[in-house]
């Protein structure tokens, strides 16, 4: 038994939902090991995958300081039988804290950020006082009731005080994250390795853009496709091109791809009608299992570890992951949003989120079968109530053809039935997949 554990990919060719292969998927794969990071300065680690748990080397906030504009004094003074007066005694800005103590009965005038002067506890927003002369010497005024001892003070560590983890091992990390870490004083940040993944579309019918197009034949879109999803991960694409229907062509570009690479997608070639070499050396490199899925559009796919030259068979230590896709292009895609995505995301270190799902009202009835799961582009968008209350409604968009890209390009979002789901009527809601955060 190899360190893979009992393994779910049976041998043969398997029909399975999409609920079974994924979690086929997810059982065997394993993400790369932390020593495999390298360290990074903060503007080059947007959408990379943090090594280790980042510790706080301070606390944030470093010090009591104003939560608003206002005036700061002791919350004992407040008085609950009638106004409470304080003599303003000077004025406390960012940056600059105030010299001595605020004394009884007086208060300063405190910007949004400023340190707390010794002696105040407390903040009063400016709207709700009366100022009787200069701002920062006259008398200020405040009703009972305003406010209670201890508002609007913004305590030292209150957010993350020194020694705790800011940001936990695995976050992808996101514009808001590189802002944390500079706000603790850190100018570099230890990410994992970029997941290298090789790309390359079979066939003697497809051809590369900027070539001429020969009777019969068409242009890649699969690989500027599939590649642009992996880059929008913070991964690393090998482009190996276009293979031909030949046997020592394929096991030559796969030799080269899992020499140079953690994962290895491919585009068509796996289907029971395409050349039986391609089946069989894929099956050959490693314990590759060829599925039926249940799904539109989709269907045929395999999975499973390539060795990696020099290793025996059964040795399945570090292997390279091969996801071969269907040859259709919005196939490819739709099937690299339900499997590989995630995958990739787990292979690289990551703690993957579940993708938000929308549920929206479609606009029209859908028909559906139960037994496979759907994946329908469409056209999503708010729309508000009689009362203004605004929700989401989803109406399909184009041709739903396995091969029409154009109306994959031009939608915004996947209507999702899944394996059990019947048809769908007019006003039901239904799941949806935004390609925003998707793509």
């Amino acid at each position: 038994m190899s360190e893979l554990g009992p393994s779910p990919l049976a041998a043969g060719e398997r029909n399975l939902s999409v609920d079974e292969a994924r979690a086929a998927i997810a059982a065997v794969l394993r993400p790369l090991p932390r020593s495999d990071s390298i360290e990074l300065p903060l503007p080059e680690a947007a959408g990379r995958v943090l090594a280790a748990d980042l510790i706080s080397p301070i606390d944030v906030p470093a010090h009591d300081n104003s939560a608003m504009d206002g005036y700061a004094f002791a919350g004992s003074a407040l008085r609950a039988d009638g106004p409470t007066v304080l003599k303003a005694a000077g004025t406390v800005f960012a940056g600059k804290p105030f010299a001595g103590t605020v004394a009884a009965g007086c208060c300063v005038r405190i910007m949004t950020g400023a340190v707390m002067p010794a002696g105040a506890d407390t903040v009063v927003p400016l709207e709700l006082v009366q100022v009787q002369g200069a701002a920062d010497s006259g008398k200020v005024h405040l009703q009972p009731g305003t406010l209670r001892a201890g508002e609007n003070r913004r305590r030292r560590g209150e957010d993350l005080g020194a020694g705790k983890p800011a940001l936990q091992a695995g976050r992808v990390l996101r514009p808001a994250d590189l802002g944390l870490v500079a706000s603790l004083g850190l100018t570099h940040v230890r990410v994992m390795r970029p997941l290298k993944v090789a790309l390359f579309s079979t066939g003697d019918e497809v051809a590369e853009p900027g070539t001429a197009l020969a009777e019969g034949c068409i242009y890649d879109s699969n690989r500027f496709a599939l590649g642009a999803a992996v880059r929008r991960l913070g991964m690393e694409v090998i482009d190996l091109g276009l293979v031909r229907d030949d046997r020592a062509a394929l096991a030559a570009v796969i030799e080269r791809a899992v020499r140079e690479a953690d994962v290895v997608i491919t585009s068509g070639g796996v289907s029971a009608g395409d050349a039986d070499y391609t089946r069989d050396i894929l099956a050959q490199a490693g314990d590759v299992s060829f599925w039926k899925v249940a799904m539109r559009p989709g269907r045929p796919f395999a999975f499973g570890p390539l060795r990696r030259p020099g290793a025996k068979p059964g040795d399945a230590a570090s292997p390279s992951w091969l996801f071969a896709l269907p040859g259709n292009p919005v196939a490819a895609l739709v099937t690299f949003y339900a499997f590989v995505r995630e995958a990739l995301l787990v292979l690289a270190g990551a703690t993957p989120a579940p993708l938000p799902v929308l549920s929206a009202r479609s606009t029209v009835a859908i028909r559906k079968r139960p037994g496979r799961t759907e994946f329908q582009r469409a056209i999503v968008e708010p729309v508000s109530d009689a009362d203004g209350h605004v929700g989401w409604q989803v109406r399909l968009f184009g041709s739903q053809g396995a091969g029409v890209l154009r109306s994959m390009s031009e939608a915004n979002a996947l209507v999702v039935l899944d394996h059990e789901q019947g048809s769908v009527a007019a006003g039901d809601a239904v799941p949806v997949w935004l390609f925003d955060g998707l793509v």
